[in-house]
C-alpha cells in the first residue's frame, strides 16, 4: 500500500519562504498530522537562501565530525557527513527551537504505551542527559546524492538514549537541482502488510516523523507500537542535499 502525502498552503511568516507558516501557531495542525499519518509536513521551514548556504558547507570539511559512503556499509549509495560542535547557526537554532514542540508529544507517546521515561522541556537538559548517558557527538548530518544514489530503509538511533521525533529538510531543488529521489516512509503493521508513503518536498520544506516508532490505537488491543523506517528512492539525475536534524547525540 502507497500513498503521497498532499501539500497546504500556509500564511508566510518572517524569515521563512512564502509557504511558511508561523510555527507558534501551526503546531496543533502539524500534531494532528503527525498523530494521524505518523509523518507531518513543515512547509517552507528554512528559507531558499539559507538552504543553498547549508549545502554549500558540504565541501567545508573542517564543519564535520565524520564522513560516511553509504555503498562501504551497505547503506545505499550517497554521502552524509556528521557536523562538528559547534553547529552552524541556523542548525543549532532549528535543534533548540524544534525541540520544545516534540517534547510534548514525545512524553504522551511513552505515556501512551506505558514508558515512564519522560523529556525534558529543554534541549540543553536533554543533550546533557546524552553526555551523562556517554552520548556526546553531535547526529546533526548534511546528507548529498548524485545521479544512481539512494538511501536505504532505516532508523536513526545512535544509541540507547533515542528521542523519538526527527526532521529532515530538503535544500535542492526539486525538478530543477534534481529529479526522483522522493522521501519515503515505510510503516509496519503487526500482521498486517507494510503501508508506503511519499512524502513530496520542496526547497526548505521539512518531514517531521518517528525515528523508530509510533503508537497507534487498535481497537480491543488498545494502543500499540508501529515500526516505522524512513528512506529516499533512487536519483535520477542531478544532485541532492538534505539536513537531517536528530536531537539525541551519538555514543
Amino acid at each position: 500500500m502507497s500513498e503521497a502525502i498532499g501539500r497546504r498552503t500556509w500564511t508566510p511568516s518572517a524569515g521563512r519562504s512564502q509557504s511558511a507558516p508561523p510555527l507558534s501557531t501551526a503546531w496543533p495542525e502539524f500534531t494532528q498530522e503527525l498523530e494521524a499519518r505518523g509523518v507531518a509536513l513543515l512547509p517552507g521551514l528554512v528559507a531558499a537562501d539559507t538552504c543553498d548556504a547549508l549545502a554549500n558547507l558540504y565541501a567545508d570539511d573542517s564543519r564535520f565530525r565524520d564522513r560516511i559512503v553509504m555503498s562501504r556499509h551497505g547503506f545505499g549509495r550517497g554521502e552524509y557527513k556528521y557536523f562538528t560542535y559547534p553547529l552552524p547557526p541556523v542548525v543549532a537554532r532549528l535543534r533548540t527551537e524544534l525541540y520544545p514542540h516534540l517534547a510534548g508529544i514525545a512524553n504522551r507517546w511513552n505515556e501512551l504505551i506505558g514508558v515512564q521515561m519522560r523529556f525534558p522541556p529543554s534541549h540543553s537538559d536533554f543533550i546533557r542527559r546524552c553526555r551523562e548517558g556517554g552520548q556526546s557527538r553531535p547526529t546533526p548530518l548534511l546528507l548529498r546524492y548524485g545521479e544512481g544514489d539512494y538511501n536505504c530503509l532505516h532508523q536513526d538511533l545512535y544509541g540507547e538514549l533515542v528521542f523519538p521525533l526527527q526532521v529532515t529538510v530538503l535544500l535542492s531543488r526539486p525538478g530543477e537541482e534534481f529529479q526522483g529521489g522522493e522521501f519515503v516512509l515505510t510503516e509496519q503493521r503487526p500482521r498486517m502488510q507494510s503501508w508506503v508513503q511519499v512524502v513530496p518536498l520542496l526547497q526548505g520544506d521539512a518531514a517531521l516523523f518517528p525515528v523508530q516508532w509510533r503508537p497507534v490505537r487498535g481497537g480491543a488491543r488498545g494502543v500499540y507500537r508501529v515500526n516505522m523506517r524512513h528512506g529516499v528512492s533512487r536519483i535520477h539525475g542531478g544532485r541532492r542535499y538534505t539536513l537531517g536534524i536528530i536531537f539525541h547525540d551519538a555514543r
